[in-house]
């Protein structure tokens, strides 16, 4: 009997609870504490949602990633007078090197700033620049056809002199050997930071079918004969002098033209689509790329090496090797367009009214765990009504 009066009972609350609804009931209570803790919270999501979700990230917004293209055309002379060459100017097709261009890709470009030359080399017979590796006293350190990794030629097994007081093994190469432990300074093209580069930079967010180039709408061709790129008076010109950007990026054109290096130009094309075209303008920004640490200075800079080939009055064939040294300049285009949409809109509203309704919660918590009369809260709180329509509190007065 007992057993089938608690079956019965049981069977009677998993109906109420598969059966029973709930709903809210509009509990008044005067608190200051709990009224400021629930204004407060409210107050932070508000003003987190406007502040950083629509300011900030803009997440009303649907985006784009930009898609670019970029040329750039380099200007300028410079004259050098050296005991190898005399008299020599420097243009365009020289300082600027094709092949170099064609290997970074077109969105950089080298300009020579430093060379070391060696004229007059041959295929012929030398001896091999002193190392501990090519030092020898007697044709028995020589091996015939061997190589070195760091070599300028195939050894021939002879010993022979390569000074008064020191002798190597000989080598079949193009002598006389480079030696390019003398670097020039100042820097031979040190006077490039006074060339000039202009830079077309088309961009375009498929998304919205928006494209725009860097010649914004009022540069005209009299305009870039004479601008140049100033961050005060011409913000927005596309000619920048070289010496001026390395500046920018915080470095010493005079100290970087002697070893080369890489600098970094950044374009930033971020735009909110929902103003109009006019404000989508480019931001310049310059940084130097490469490894400028002094406590790890190995191989600073950078060089190349690139020989100039022609025939001697005996047509034999000769080449003339440059080691030259230069600055690249990487271009590097960034961005991201928003334009309004409702979809986004419409998930973080849903997410804003989300966090609001955990504020009740919270407040809740804290009035049924932390205040001195969470028991007469819980008793008006939770109250169960019957079929007779009487109310019962579902938490009795302990």
């Amino acid at each position: 009997m007992t057993e089938a009066m608690g079956c019965k009972n049981c069977c009677s609350i998993c109906l109420q609870c598969l059966f029973g609804y709930e709903t809210n009931v509009m509990l008044v209570i005067n608190n200051k504490g709990v009224g400021a803790l629930f204004r407060l919270i409210q107050f932070l999501i508000i003003a987190y949602v406007a502040v950083y979700v629509c300011w900030i990230q803009r997440a009303y917004q649907d985006t784009d990633s930009v898609i670019s293209s970029v040329s750039t055309k380099v200007k300028g002379n410079i004259l050098t007078n050296t005991s190898i060459e005399g008299v020599h100017v420097w243009d365009v097709p020289e300082y600027v090197i094709p092949p170099q261009v064609s290997i970074f890709g077109e969105k950089s470009f080298l300009v020579l700033t430093n060379v070391i030359q060696t004229p007059g080399q041959t295929q012929s017979k030398c001896p091999e620049i002193p190392s501990l590796v090519t030092k020898c006293e007697s044709d028995s350190d020589c091996i015939e056809g061997h190589t070195e990794v760091h070599g300028n030629g195939v050894q021939t097994g002879h010993c022979v002199q390569y000074s008064d007081t020191i002798k190597t093994c000989e080598v079949q190469a193009w002598c006389p050997l480079e030696n390019d432990t003398i670097i020039p300074k100042p820097a031979l093209l040190g006077a490039a930071e006074h060339f000039t580069v202009l830079i077309k930079n088309n961009i375009q967010y498929p998304k919205f079918s928006f494209r725009k180039r860097n010649l914004l709408h009022h540069i005209n061709s009299t305009y870039l004969k004479n601008c140049t790129f100033d961050r005060k008076t011409d913000p927005h010109c596309p000619i920048f002098r070289l010496g001026h950007m390395v500046t920018e990026a915080g470095e010493d054109f005079s100290i970087m033209a002697l070893k080369g290096g890489i600098i970094g130009i950044f374009i930033d094309w971020n735009c909110d689509l929902d103003f109009p075209e006019r404000f989508c303008i480019p931001k310049y920004s310059f940084s130097r790329l490469d490894n400028k640490n002094p406590e790890n200075n190995i191989a600073p800079g950078y060089n190349f090496r690139f020989a100039k080939y022609y025939k001697n009055n005996k047509s034999i064939e000769t080449r003339t090797l440059i080691k030259a040294f230069g600055i690249r300049f990487d271009v590097i285009v960034f961005g991201m367009a928003g334009k309004f949409n409702i979809v986004p809109t419409i998930v973080n509203l849903g997410a804003t009214l989300a966090f609001l309704s955990l504020v009740t919660a919270i407040c809740d918590w804290v009035m049924l765990t932390c205040m001195k009369d969470r028991d007469q809260y819980a008793k008006r709180k939770f109250i169960h009504l019957n079929q007779n329509g009487d109310s019962v509190p579902l938490v009795s007065k302990s």
